[in-house]
């Protein structure tokens, strides 16, 4: 195993899933690895994400993990969209909306802390307060630890990065609103699925049951409406509450029983579908990585692309023996178009949970109907593909 970044300090903010694939990545280099997480703890749970195609294949291996996210997937099935009366309306196979292989995103990154928590040190309950660069390091505040040096830091905190905000500027010059706001939380299994999803749409508002993980009592609850950008804290359970029993109030079919299950959700998901965009993915000594850098809300494979995007990232410093600015240069050379290309798929995804019209909910359902066709399954396999496989990796000394 190569090890030439052993010279090499880097502090990466966010132990989702892009920090710890990063971390994972610079250990096998040798590089001194520190990750500072605001949570308590590791987080468990989340939304399932899935991985597909021939580079997600060759990432995933060469990272040690594909066998065990395969021993640890969901094996979700076909998810049905359904009329008020919860009659089958377009059947949804599995590789369409999961993928070739689907895990729950705590469980990856559970995968990744693991193997690396060994090599790499790992901070919870802090968070980066302030960033002084200069010539040769960057000293770091943080919000309760001692301040500390590092040769390089990396922003991997997610759409709504604190380190993009500090180095990058305010949020708002990043964050673009595409029109959607997404809630999920956990509900009781009336339906009794198993491994399946039901998906049901009137004009500009959608409720997603589905089980993932066999749990017979429990399902997965995914609200999606389209709104204007309204603004809210989200950090109080209340108000989101609130506006989420506005928005499904009078809702069919099993929205009543969803709004009953979010009265008992402790700390429900929720947040604007949204896509960032900067100009330039590193700035001095720090470099913006997933979400931070390119993220978007849902269906824009953002989990795929952040693991790309750290397995590159690392590739190129040890190419590049830790000279950071080549590597960053290269590094958002690489990873800048692919990752724009899967964005783009994310634009359609409020759309096709909640499209505005009766007229376009029957339009989306003819739509599907055929493309999940036999005849035209195949072809629309490699459509939801191509985004994902559209990078050419280097050979990386790993």
């Amino acid at each position: 195993m190569t090890k030439n970044l052993s010279g090499l300090t880097v502090l990466i903010s966010g132990a989702s899933v892009a920090g710890p694939a990063l971390a994972l990545n610079l250990a096998r280099f040798g590089a001194r690895v520190t990750v500072v997480e605001k949570a308590p703890e590791l987080r468990g749970g989340g939304f399932a994400v899935d991985f597909r195609g021939h580079v997600h294949r060759r990432v995933l291996t060469s990272m040690g993990i594909w066998d065990e996210i395969h021993a640890r997937q969901t094996h979700m099935g076909r998810q049905i969209v359904v009329d008020a009366d919860g009659n089958p309306r377009v059947d949804l196979p599995a590789e369409l909306m999961s993928g070739d292989v689907e895990i729950f995103r705590g469980d990856l990154a559970r995968i990744m802390y693991e193997r690396t928590r060994d090599d790499v040190e790992y901070v919870f309950g802090d968070s980066i307060a302030a960033l002084d660069e200069d010539p040769r390091g960057v000293d770091v505040t943080f919000e309760r630890g001692a301040p500390r040096r590092f040769d390089l830091v990396v922003g991997a905190d997610g759409l709504h990065s604190r380190t993009r905000r500090l180095v990058f500027g305010d949020e708002s010059r990043h964050l673009r609103f595409l029109d959607h706001y997404v809630a999920g939380f956990d509900a009781p299994n009336h339906l009794g699925l198993d491994r399946t999803g039901r998906v049901y749409s009137e004009p500009g508002r959608a409720l997603v049951l589905a089980n993932y993980d066999g749990d017979p009592d429990r399902c997965h609850a995914l609200l999606v409406f389209r709104s204007g950008e309204l603004r809210y804290d989200r950090r109080d359970v209340t108000a989101v509450k609130r506006i989420l029993v506005e928005r499904f109030s009078g809702m069919g079919w099993e929205a009543p029983a969803a709004l009953k299950a979010l009265e008992q959700a402790d700390d429900p998901y929720f947040d604007a579908i949204a896509q960032i965009h900067v100009d330039r993915l590193a700035k001095g000594r720090v470099a913006l990585l997933g979400d931070a850098g390119y993220g978007a809300t849902m269906g824009g494979m953002g989990t795929g692309v952040a693991i790309v995007g750290a397995y590159v990232l690392a590739g190129e410093l040890a190419l590049a023996d830790g000279d950071f600015r080549t590597a960053f240069a290269e590094y958002e050379s690489r990873v800048r178009d692919f990752a724009k290309g899967c964005q783009k798929i994310s634009g359609n995804a409020g759309p096709f949970f909640a499209p505005p019209t009766e007229r376009r909910i029957r339009s989306r359902d003819r739509m599907y109907r055929i493309l999940a066709s036999r005849p035209l399954a195949r072809f629309f396999k490699r459509m939801t593909e191509k985004a994902a496989t559209g990078i050419t990796l280097r050979d990386y000394p790993y």
